[in-house]
């Protein structure tokens, strides 16, 4: 308690600690109090440094907290000095978040390397910096670690050191996540070894200016090369390493670079035939198609890589700020480097430019895989990989099963043929990266290796791995990591138990976690890549089986820690690594693990024509090689020979480790600060992730479990003298009076012994005992510093006080006496000059008064002069001014009084039209109430007689349902006997027929797949019930709340004005009722219109245009401008008007016509011919904005083809988002661009010139959206839809304000303006006659392809597979079939009754009332269904509710009725009674409706008001990347 007592006593008030926070992983705050109470309850409270406002508390017991040994309390934060440190071993307080703090504090000041004891940690700054430069690498040659700043030079140098003085080999583990700095890392420690110029080794040969010799510029070489093969573009990074690679630098004994061998691990397969999105391939086939030569690319057919299905998935082909084509060039002159010949090179890429072919293979078929004979792409690859297509054809859609007697040929389905197809494609491009490396390795490697003195490694390795989907890359992967892991504990653990056993200093054995278990899991006799390799080998083996196997393995007590199984998966499982707890999805783990490629397509390349292939196969294959081994068992011999890819990883995972084990081991940890590789952000739980995940934390707390904080005598005495006094200072003269003075220090300083140790050159601290070291030298400093100042300020202000007294008094002296001087000097001059004074002033104020009477004689006259003259003028212009204001003012103020008359006067016509149509509606709506709610009742009552009655339909199916259960069972008991009794004989002849084997395995997966069927349909059917008894009381009480109100309705009694006006309503319907069914019962003779129309719908049938193009649209403009001026200016009108009623009434007549005459040609290219005529601007822009603009509308051709190419053509149409709707801005921009060029024309008075060019941009609009087909259509349709509404609203209201102007002209200038406003007028009625049929003929087009689409889904949607909430419909059958049997009828009929009343809803409320007349035949026919059909009374009921049936409409219906369980069959007698009503001939009576064309476009499009638009005068910020456009 007293050690828990005093680790709270610690934290004071200004104690700064460490608390977690979710968005800064860690923040600090200062302490405020510390509250221990009797009982022993302890309670800090801190106040958070970055927001004062808020608080940090910590509450616990100190029996609690000496249970945990203090790791409860909060984290301390090191002393300001400490941390800025370069090694984060140096800290006083050693913890996660001072790690965090440190790194960060660092980064920001743009120092991205950072010690850890034996680890260097590298922040990716995802930045050019100035930290690898020849001078820079010149500096580290030749230092110690520690004499510099952290660099991986040091790191590098330190490796170079250790090699020369110890005489052994050295390895460099570069780690880290994917975007971390891994390969550049490598890359620049490679580049230091060759560069690096050694001072202190006598036989190595001196360089000069950073020169390297052949051998080096060849390692360095292989970078480009490995890059372009091996590494792509991922999500998290541009250029992300998709193998693990280990290079040895080879020394001789003059530490001379004499050569290089290269060894890769786990090359990622799979990204050659799939990348995500956003993702790309390897870099050596973007950059085969953009750097090829014309000649070979002709060869090879070669184009761009969107050609190719291999790179063109992700939607991703390049990187920003990378030229492929240059790339290329680097990859060729490496490859050159490293002497491979440009003919071998052409080879190279000859295969790998016939794997892009075979990507491009098409394989379809339905059942059985096809591959067409005139498939260009089959013929291009067969013929560059020099093999015959017919083969290769034959055994990429078929394969070949070889028994004891025959060979049996099956066809492959298409899904099985593009795998083989794409693990042959895997398989040439492994084998010939393996031999790639292969040859560079035999380039590079000394001829001699007897020379070969020592080697440095450099081992760049992907790191943990841990995303939604993990596979079997990511096992492998997260495998490696936990060997390497493993070595690094291992290593760091010797480290700090030699520095003990070295200063020999009393310690004890220090736990670390060991991950030899989850390594055991993995790699074990019987672990999981074990089991992985066991359910590969077998014939039927599957993901789900090899899973079965993992849960039945390792379902014990001692791997239930590091094993685990999900819960809701059985095809997947979980592994507790070090880092993190990974879930891996064993899907395709069989096939990946497998790898193997067909017997056939083997031989096939075996015996290519193109020799180069077949040698590097072999040697490929060759290098790979495992070495075969006698065994004792079939089994483990068929292991050897045909090793699985986890076998070969695991192989030379184990070879890794073995030369890492035999080498002296450096680390650097690569970390990426942030998610988005912006330069200089730092995520701090990002970054604290994958501190955890490369073993920094566990280094750090490896080394606060012993003593982490050492220093030597000298360095602790330095700094740490002043906490005893000074006495013991003079005992520092020698080195044992220096320990002396250290044991007095300790003494007096750290009274508990088991906090230090003394070894033999260094003092050994626990963690914090330096915080607490530095706060008393820091208490001590302050107390000292005090007591100065006291004495100093003391004598300082005595000493002025004293020298101040001594000048006051001279000061005072000289003084007084000049004040007496100046006195008697003063009185002598005031007697002199008041004598003086009194002449001077006499003479001066005589000779003012004189000039100023002079003066004031002269201003009078010529005043008075002046205001005599202007008095006379005066009275003559203020009569004719007055007489003047009293006309003008009366004029205006008539005409004001005029305008605004007129104008309220037309305002009220409009609002007292609008607010009587809506009271005329709500009079209708309150006339239809009443019998509104009858038929709701009416629905409720039948709903619930239909569910009750469904409730014993479901009872007889749930008994149905057992039986046939138990039924299968049998069933399924007996097909059982019959496998074991089969499998009992295949085992006792050891052969069974591969078809009854496959026969027997489909009969039994059938079985079981019934026996579950059965046991969901009764759950299903159970719930059913469950679910209708529960909505079977809702619809009660419903229907006893509807029948309540229904009761106070009619108790209400109406008046007779009102009853006389329900009585006119009902008839008003009816007669309604029979119209529609006359109109709905006509059969539709008209063709559907399916021909675009043309943009002006006139009557005329030509237009011709005049020379002046104001003239010639003025009586088309005035003839629209009558024909509108006939229907409300408002839309809204309109609308209404059409959804009134169903009958064409509301279509106007004039449309009518328009419509039977036809489209018309457009009248816009009328002035093509004057594109060409077009003068063009050269010289220098003008300074003058005017005249600048008057150039670009001027130049009419440059302006119409801008526009008309960039704007509308080459447009790219932003499509719609639902994350970031797009604005307005983005979707208006090519309207407001047109109208801010038409306004601005029409500006500065080039009227001719906008409507050409309106006229021009009208056509192209046009053009392009009826070049669209298909899906296509909708977004550029709706797109210019919006857009040419918007140029018309833009253009009107360009209209008003033109109006508005002219209107203010006129007032100054009666006579200016009148014509030039006739003309304008004209042009504008014109202009927007065109845009509205624009419009019109975009919105058939898009209505068009919406009617095509949308009849596909409307059947099934609405009617079949839309199901009533509680009941579960089958999508099997066809409708009508439906509709008319099944014992599920009436559910059928409430579905549909249900769905139409909610089409019904959906159109009320957006005032469609004509939408649900259009389904009234279904209403009524389902209606039909669900009435009684048992007397003659009901028949007759049933014409009565269903007047829009024919009669044989409703004879067909009742004769196909099929009667449910619970109701009484048809009677024939009825029967009759329908079959009477049917009256032959009556050419009205018919059985089936006409169907409507789907082309059929005839319904008039209401155009809406324009609004109140104008152009935008910016552009938005993505605008300005296309260049076009914004010049």
């Amino acid at each position: 308690m007293d050690k828990s007592r005093h680790a709270v006593n610690v934290y004071t008030k200004g104690t700064v600690a460490w608390f977690e926070d979710k968005q800064e992983a860690w923040v600090s705050a200062t302490c405020r109090s510390n509250t221990i109470t009797e009982d022993g309850k302890v309670k800090l409270i801190f106040e958070d440094d970055i927001d004062n406002s808020k608080e940090h508390v910590f509450e616990s017991t100190l029996a609690e907290i000496a249970k945990k040994g203090g790791s409860n309390l909060p984290p301390l934060r090191n002393p300001p000095k400490m941390e800025y440190t370069d090694d984060l071993t140096s800290l006083s307080y050693l913890n996660e978040p001072a790690v965090l703090n440190t790194i960060r504090t660092r980064y920001m000041q743009h120092l991205i390397y950072t010690y850890s004891g034996i680890v260097l940690i590298a922040v990716n700054p995802f930045d050019r910096v100035s930290l690898y430069e020849p001078d820079i690498v010149q500096q580290y040659a030749g230092r110690r670690r520690g004499e510099l700043e952290p660099h991986l030079f040091a790191i590098a140098e330190d490796a170079y050191r250790c090699m020369i003085s110890d005489k052994m080999n050295q390895t460099i583990v570069v780690s880290g996540e994917s975007g971390a700095g891994k390969t550049v890392s490598a890359k620049f420690i490679m580049r230091y070894f060759a560069t690096a110029d050694d001072q202190e080794s006598t036989g190595k040969k001196k360089k000069s200016h950073g020169s390297m010799t052949e051998v080096e510029e060849q390692i360095l070489a292989t970078n480009p090369i490995m890059e372009a093969f091996g590494n792509a573009k991922t999500t998290r990074n541009d250029n992300s390493s998709r193998f693990g690679k280990y290079i040895e630098i080879q020394f001789d004994k003059r530490v001379n670079i004499i050569g290089a061998k290269i060894r890769t691990y786990l090359l990622e397969r799979s990204r050659l035939n799939f990348q995500p999105a956003t993702e790309r391939n390897y870099h050596i086939f973007y950059q085969l198609c953009a750097g090829v030569p014309t000649s070979e690319k002709k060869e090879f057919r070669l184009g761009e890589y969107t050609q190719f299905h291999y790179l063109n998935q992700s939607g991703t082909g390049t990187i920003p700020g990378v030229d492929d084509a240059e790339e290329f060039e680097i990859t060729q002159k490496a490859l050159s480097t490293v002497g491979l010949s440009h003919q071998l090179q052409w080879q190279i890429f000859r295969i790998l430019a016939a794997l892009l072919h075979v990507g491009n293979i098409q394989i379809t078929g339905r059942a059985d895989a096809t591959i067409a004979e005139s498939d260009q792409s089959l013929s291009t690859a067969t013929h560059l990989l020099g093999i015959r297509a017919a083969d290769f054809k034959k055994w990429i859609i078929r394969k070949q099963i070889t028994t004891r007697s025959e060979k049996i040929i099956t066809n492959l389905k298409p899904d099985q043929a593009l795998v083989v197809r794409d693990s042959v494609a895997k398989y040439i491009y492994a084998h010939l990266f393996d031999w790639l490396v292969g040859v560079i390795n035999e380039s590079l490697t000394s001829s001699d290796p007897g020379d070969i003195f020592r080697f440095i490694g450099v081992l760049d390795i992907y790191g943990f791995e841990h995303f939604e989907k993990n596979s079997f890359e990511q096992f492998c992967i997260n495998y490696a990591n936990e060997k390497l892991q493993q070595q690094f504990n291992q290593h760091v653990f010797k480290l700090e138990q030699e520095e003990y056993l070295r200063e020999k200093i009393n310690w004890t054995f220090i736990e670390f976690s060991d991950n030899q278990k989850c390594i055991d899991l993995i790699e074990g006799r019987l672990g999981i890549l074990s089991l992985l390799d066991e359910e590969s080998r077998l014939p039927s083996g599957n993901d789900k089986g090899f899973c079965q196997k993992l849960y039945t393995s390792f379902n014990t007590p001692d791997m239930e820690k590091y094993f685990k199984k999900p819960r809701f998966s059985n095809e997947a499982f979980t592994i507790a690594h070090y880092a993190h707890d990974v879930e891996y999805q064993a899907e395709n783990f069989i096939e990946k693990n497998k790898d193997t490629v067909p017997e056939e397509h083997l031989a096939l390349l075996n015996s290519s024509e193109f020799e180069f292939l077949k040698e590097m196969l072999d040697k490929a294959a060759a290098i790979n090689a495992q070495p075969i081994t006698p065994e004792k068992n079939k089994r483990t011999s068929l292991i050897a020979r045909k090793p699985t890819l986890g076998f070969i990883f695991k192989q030379s995972l184990v070879q890794l480790m073995d030369t890492i084990g035999e080498t002296n081991v450096h680390y650097i940890r690569c970390i990426k600060p942030n998610e988005a590789k912006a330069p200089w952000e730092f995520e701090p739980n990002m970054v604290l992730s994958q501190l955890r995940a490369c073993g920094v934390l566990e280094t750090i707390r490896i080394s606060c479990l012993g003593y982490p904080s050492r220093w030597t005598f000298e360095e602790f005495a330095d700094r740490y003298y002043a906490l005893v006094p000074s006495k013991y200072w003079s005992l520092a003269s020698t080195e044992s009076d220096i320990h002396k003075l250290c044991d007095a220090i300790l003494d007096v300083s750290v009274h508990d012994k088991d906090q230090y140790q003394i070894g033999s050159t260094k003092i050994f601290f626990r963690a914090g005992q330096l915080a607490h070291l530095e706060r008393l030298r820091l208490d001590r400093f302050n107390a000292c510093a005090t007591l100065l100042q006291k004495y100093m300020r003391r004598f300082i202000n005595r000493s002025k006080y004293l020298h101040v007294q001594k000048l006051v008094l001279a000061l005072q002296c000289v003084a007084r006496q000049r004040c007496a001087l100046a006195a008697m000097k003063k009185l002598r001059e005031e007697s002199a000059a008041l004598r003086i004074q009194t002449a001077w002033r006499r003479y001066i104020a005589r000779k003012t008064y004189l000039n100023k009477l002079r003066f004031i004689v002269d201003i009078q006259t010529a005043i008075r002069k002046r205001n005599a003259r202007r008095a006379v003028r005066y009275g003559r212009e203020i009569k004719a001014a007055v007489c003047i204001q009293r006309i003008a003012r009366g004029w205006f103020a008539r005409r004001r009084y005029n305008a605004q008359r007129a104008f309220i006067i037309h305002l009220q016509s409009i609002i007292r039209r609008r607010r009587s149509r809506k009271e005329f509606d709500a009079l209708k709506v309150e006339a239809r109430s009443a019998s509104h709610y009858k038929e709701v009742s009416y629905r409720l009552e039948s709903k619930v007689v239909e569910l009750t009655q469904t409730i014993a339909v479901l009872n007889r199916e749930k008994a149905d349902m057992v039986s046939r259960i138990a039924q299968l069972e049998v069933e399924n008991r007996t097909w059982k006997e019959k496998h074991d009794k089969i499998a009992t004989e295949s085992q006792r002849k050891q052969m069974v027929p591969v078809a009854e084997l496959v026969a027997l395995q489909n009969a039994n997966d059938l079985l079981v797949k019934d026996n579950k069927m059965a046991e969901n349909s009764i759950k299903a059917k159970e719930q059913e019930i469950d679910n209708t008894l529960k909505a079977l009381e809702a619809q009660k009480r419903e229907n006893e709340k509807l029948q309540q109100l229904l009761r106070e309705r009619e108790e209400t009694a109406l008046t007779e004005e009102e009853q006389t006006e329900l009585i006119e309503l009902r008839s008003q319907v009816a007669a309604l009722k029979q119209q529609l069914t006359q109109a709905m019962r006509a059969p539709r003779r008209e063709g559907s219109t399916t021909n675009m129309r043309g943009l002006s719908p006139s009557p005329l049938h030509h237009r011709n245009v005049s020379s002046s193009p104001v003239k010639g649209l003025a009586v088309h403009g005035l003839e629209d401008h009558h024909r509108r001026s006939k229907s409300p200016s408002s839309g809204l009108v309109n609308r209404k008007a059409r959804r009134s009623s169903m009958g064409a009434t509301s279509v106007p007549h004039k449309t009518a016509e328009r419509r039977e005459k036809g489209p018309r040609p457009t009248s816009i290219d009328q002035y093509s011919s004057l594109l060409s005529s077009v003068r063009r601007i050269h010289g220098n822009v003008s300074e003058d904005p005017a005249e600048e603009i008057h150039t670009i509308m001027g130049d009419e051709g440059a302006l119409i083809t801008e526009i008309n190419e960039y704007l509308i053509k080459d447009f790219k149409i932003p499509l719609p988002r639902s994350i970031s709707p797009l604005s307005e801005e983005e979707v208006f921009f090519p309207a407001s661009t047109i109208g801010l060029c038409v306004t601005g024309m029409w500006r500065f008075r080039y009227i001719e010139e906008s409507e050409r060019l309106l006229f021009t941009i009208m056509d192209s609009i046009q053009r392009q959206c009826l070049s669209y087909t298909g899906d296509n259509v909708l977004a550029p349709c709706t797109f210019w839809l919006s857009n040419v509404h918007e140029l018309l609203s833009i253009l009107s209201t360009a209209e008003r304000e033109a109006e508005e102007d002219i209107f203010r002209k006129e007032q100054k200038k009666p006579r200016s303006s009148s014509s030039d406003w006739a003309d304008f007028e004209k042009l504008m009625m014109t202009i927007k006659f065109e845009l509205q049929c624009l419009e019109d003929n975009i919105y058939h087009a898009l209505v068009r392809q919406l009617k095509v689409k949308l009849s596909k889904m409307i059947v099934p949607a609405v009617i079949e597979s839309q199901s009533l909430p509680g009941f579960v419909t089958a999508d099997s059958s066809r409708f009508f079939q439906r509709f008319m049997t099944g014992s599920t009828q009436p559910a059928f009929t409430m579905q549909i009754q249900y769905n139409l009343t909610r089409i019904d809803e959906w159109c009320k409320v957006h005032e469609m009332p004509e939408g649900p007349l259009q389904l009234e035949h279904l209403f009524q026919s389902s209606k039909l269904l669900q009435l009684k059909k048992d007397t003659i009374e009901d028949i007759e009921s049933i014409y009565e509710v269903c007047p829009l049936l024919s009669p044989t409409q409703v004879q067909k219906l009742i004769a196909q009725y099929r009667v449910a369980d619970y109701e009484n069959p048809i009677k024939p007698e009825i029967l009759k009674v329908v079959a009477a009503h049917v009256v032959s001939g009556d050419a009205n009576d018919i059985l089936l409706l006409d169907s409507i064309p789907m082309d059929d476009t005839s319904v008039p499009f209401d155009i809406p008001p324009p609004r109140t638009r104008r152009p935008q005068n910016h552009f938005a910020g993505w605008v300005m990347q296309k260049p076009h456009v914004c010049t």
